[in-house]
């Protein structure tokens, strides 16, 4: 699952992923919808935007992982605030190259679902 408030950045990511063999499940914009989807969609990561236009990725995340344990990664251009509240979780700066992103993927799936 892809969480990006900008439409642009989230389906090119999408289509990353999808070229790297992933398969995109759902892609959200807000912190509600990306609640609501990692609750009816079975997904195996999040890509999930540190900071939403309407909400907070580090908040979806807390919600989400109280539900199941997932793995996820933190994309964002400013990632003070991951560090700060989730220094163990993977985080991956804006912009990146794709063998980062393979790179940091690698290490969410195997790093212990905690935000």
């Amino acid at each position: 699952m892809v969480v990006e408030d900008d439409v642009i950045n989230a389906t090119l990511l999408a289509e990353v992923l999808e070229d790297m063999g992933y398969i995109v499940c759902a892609i959200e914009a807000t912190e509600t919808d990306a609640v609501a989807a990692a609750a009816r969609c079975v997904s195996d990561l999040i890509v999930m935007d540190a900071t939403l236009g309407d909400g907070s990725g580090i908040a979806a995340i807390k919600t989400i992982l109280r539900s199941r344990a997932i793995p996820h990664l933190f994309v964002s251009g400013d990632l003070s605030e991951v560090v700060a509240l989730c220094p163990s979780a993977p985080m991956l700066r804006k912009p990146f190259r794709i063998s980062d992103l393979a790179l940091a993927i690698e290490r969410a799936v195997t790093t212990p679902a905690l935000a």
